[in-house]
């Protein structure tokens, strides 16, 4: 699929996802504002029915408290007078919740403070009544009782009571409609929310639904191309390994050859330089005896020329000879067969610090090693090569008249080991943080000696072990090598380095 018609999918998608996470919570939203316009609705039809009660009360305190009047001028059982003390009792609080529950109405603010004053002279009327039937005035208490005032003022609390209840059960009848308006908007909403949401979905499904076939159809394609490739990289992979094993072969066989006549340039030049010797000290013993019978020239190039051309001859067979040494290394390396086991890095670590330990004081530094290390299945030479060279240069490569720290650390992580070779010293140009791996390559000032091959040699050995090595650096501070290794290793048949 082309990458262009990729990302398209990509984009589709993901708005697709997208307007489908907005479009929940706009539902969420939605059901959050019904919920709590819900919640004030029943809260304000609770109230509603709070105030029917309490008017109620006190119309039942009052009916009560007239009734128990009544039975005293009909019995004078001193119970109903306590009822009467009760009923009364129980109308001053209701009054006051009334008024604190209609605060923000108006309407019957007005109507309690109307309703107050009669229930107060009514509940002045009934005392009255008690005591005069209870000092034995009967006709006088009868009297009172039958007034018109008393009667009028009975409708009157009756009237102003509906009055409360019909203006309550209009509240209730707005509040109702108000809450069940509020549930159809909320029904409408989400009912838009959840077609937006099917539209999207059934959009994203297409999209994707698309996309997958022809994924699908790539993959039988590539399927059909792998089993093809599988068997073509087996063949190169077999092909490189037999080629590899050649210039393996081919720069051992090389090597091994260029020694012989390597060796006889050394012994020739050995003689060279014997036999220039005694040219030079017969050159000598004629000068003693007959002053001026050696020319010049021949004078310079018995005492001159020919050792300086036989220093050349001799450096440059003995650096050809370290060469050669080292690619006979580099191809026994490749040709050995691995034996991994178990390592304690602990102690394989302290065993090569130990090793290094008269360079390490004629160096003047210090090497640290964070314990513990993690602990590894490898070869033991090859994972002793590497670290042994990592610290060698270390030590190496100091910056003058600055001791020499070096700390080893590692850590485990995802089957995987991470050790860091850190130093003070030198470190390394930008240019050459990849050349010093190559073979035959150094960096920096050449005032130590060395062939350039340990990098790569490291290089090699991490690579054959399924690992990498890298460096970090700050030049003319220090350098950071990091080794990463499988804590295990496996032979995969790797072509070897």
């Amino acid at each position: 699929m082309p990458q262009r018609a990729q990302k398209r999918v990509v984009r589709l998608s993901l708005a697709g996802v997208i307007s489908s996470f907005v479009l929940v919570l706009l539902a969420f939203y939605f059901v959050v504002r019904g919920f709590d316009a819900n919640e004030r609705a029943d809260a304000l039809v609770a109230h509603s029915y709070d105030v029917k009660d309490t008017i109620s009360d006190i119309s039942r305190y009052m009916e009560r408290a007239e009734a128990a009047r009544r039975g005293y001028l009909l019995d004078r059982n001193p119970a109903r007078v306590e009822t009467l003390k009760d009923s009364v009792a129980h109308l001053a609080p209701n009054i006051e919740r009334l008024k604190s529950k209609t605060v923000d109405n108006p309407e019957q603010q007005a109507r309690i403070e109307a309703l107050h004053p009669v229930i107060q002279a009514q509940l002045d009327d009934m005392r009255q009544t008690i005591l005069l039937a209870q000092r034995g005035d009967m006709e006088g208490a009868v009297a009172l009782f039958r007034k018109q005032a008393e009667l009028q003022r009975l409708g009157t609390i009756r009237r102003i009571a509906g009055e409360f209840e019909n203006t309550e059960n209009r509240l209730l009848a707005s509040r109702g409609a108000m809450e069940q308006s509020a549930l159809e908007r909320l029904q409408t909403y989400l009912g838009l929310v959840v077609i937006a949401l099917l539209f999207t979905g059934a959009a994203t499904y297409m999209v994707l639904s698309r996309h997958s076939r022809e994924l699908l159809a790539s993959r039988m394609t590539l399927a059909g191309l792998n089993e093809g490739l599988e068997a073509a990289v087996a063949e190169r992979t077999a092909d490189l390994r037999r080629a590899n094993e050649e210039i393996q072969r081919f720069a051992y066989i090389v090597s091994h050859d260029l020694r012989s006549p390597l060796v006889n340039v050394m012994g020739f030049t050995a003689e060279l330089a014997r036999a220039d010797r005694e040219i030079s000290e017969f050159v000598d013993e004629v000068d003693s005896a007959q002053p001026g019978l050696v020319p010049d020239a021949v004078r310079a190039a018995a005492k001159e020329d020919m050792p300086e051309a036989i220093g050349f001859i001799r450096s440059s067979t003995q650096k050809m000879d370290r060469l050669i040494n080292a690619i006979l290394v580099l191809s026994r390396q490749g040709r050995r067969a691995l034996a991994p086991e178990m390592l304690d890095m602990d102690g394989l670590l302290s065993t090569v610090v130990d090793t290094l330990s008269t360079l390490r004081d004629e160096s003047n530094a210090t090497i640290k090693i964070r314990t513990p290390l993690p602990a590894l299945k490898h070869d033991r030479l090859a994972v002793d090569q590497i670290f042994s060279n990592l610290l060698e240069n270390a030590l190496k490569y100091r910056r003058p008249n600055v001791p020499g720290r070096i700390e080893v650390r590692g850590h485990a992580k995802g089957g995987r080991a991470i050790f860091e070779v850190e130093d003070n010293g030198r470190g390394i140009e930008e240019k050459d943080r990849e050349r010093i791996f190559e073979l035959f390559r150094r960096s920096g000032v050449q005032d130590k000696r060395g062939e350039g091959i340990g990098l790569a040699n490291v290089r090699a050995l991490a690579y054959r072990l399924g690992g990498t090595i890298e460096v970090r650096s700050v030049f003319g501070e220090g350098s950071t090598f990091v080794v990463n290794l499988p804590l295990e290793y496996v032979d995969d048949g790797k072509i070897g380095e």
